[in-house]
């Protein structure tokens, strides 16, 4: 059952980028059972073009499949493109009681591409969505054919004071996160042109702060201790893996791209000319082109 996007925020009206606006309207939410849970979450994703081989494509740290909305249209020319909230991040349902881990974010994951895909997958992972990624490919390596990682976490282990992060300090710390000038400020970072983060870019990476358990869900994921390194289990992929990094990556910088590349023994490493943190919104045509490359 495919449920209407009467669930997304009133604030779609401002949108003004004709690939925002087409995304919103393609939005779809279906529930997925779990093992998580006896209640099926509400799970939001879609689904674009019918051709080649199946694509899934993960997003960043408190972002949505909005992150997607120029590299989707371009992937859906040859192939079969989906994008997903991941558990605990976008417009996906946040139940109360569940845990928001990375273990629950692959459980979830799994679930879903079970119920819509269930075959093997291209699986292309954005900053945090690199690191499941990569934890996905490990643990379902019968459910990934090809792994793309883009600028990619997951090499080095993230910061340890979530687990600190008690009340009111969890609180404090997604209202500053919330902050509009501080969003902005990291928007502006993930790019070597500024001028992308646009009133309309606000828009988008804004537009799931106000669903419900938004706070909740991000304390609890960072209490987790969320993705940490991978580095020492990355010999384990046996997948073809192409990785993309911004040669201007001022997020997560550029060292770790190098890294990747030694440790995971079938892959291949292409830098992104002229680019930040995000290849995928900065220069989606090059993004594409090498991902329907290494696919085909």
């Amino acid at each position: 059952m495919i449920l209407p996007n009467h669930f997304l925020p009133a604030e779609i009206k401002n949108l003004t980028e004709p690939t925002s606006i087409a995304l919103a309207q393609q939005i779809e939410r279906r529930p997925i059972a779990t093992p998580l849970s006896k209640q099926e979450i509400l799970t939001t994703y879609i689904r674009a073009g019918n051709a080649g081989a199946p694509i899934l494509l993960l997003h960043g740290f408190d972002s949505s499949i909005f992150e997607f909305r120029r590299l989707l249209p371009l992937l859906a020319a040859q192939m079969s493109p989906w994008a997903v909230d991941l558990l605990g991040f976008g417009f996906t349902d946040r139940p109360i009681g569940l845990p928001f881990s990375p273990t629950a974010i692959k459980t979830h994951l799994y679930s879903f591409w079970k119920a819509q895909i269930n075959k093997p997958m291209v699986l292309v992972g954005a900053s945090m969505g690199g690191a499941a990624a990569i934890d996905f490919a490990l643990t379902y390596p019968q459910a990934t054919c090809k792994l793309v990682l883009i600028d990619s976490a997951g090499f080095t282990a993230g910061p340890s004071m979530g687990k600190f992060l008690v009340p009111p300090l969890g609180y404090l710390a997604a209202a500053f996160l919330r902050h509009p000038k501080v969003r902005q400020r990291i928007s502006q970072n993930a790019y070597y042109d500024p001028s992308f983060a646009s009133l309309d870019a606000q828009g988008c990476a804004a537009l799931h702060l106000n669903g419900p358990g938004w706070r909740q869900a991000l304390i609890a994921f960072t209490k987790s201790g969320g993705y940490s390194s991978f580095k020492d289990k990355l010999t384990e992929l046996a997948q073809p893996t192409l990785i993309l990094w911004g040669d201007s990556d001022r997020i997560l910088g550029t060292d770790d791209a190098e890294k990747f590349h030694g440790a995971i023994a079938n892959s291949r490493l292409v830098w992104i000319k002229n680019c930040g943190h995000v290849p995928h919104l900065e220069r989606p045509q090059i993004t594409a082109q090498h991902i329907m490359e290494f696919s085909q």
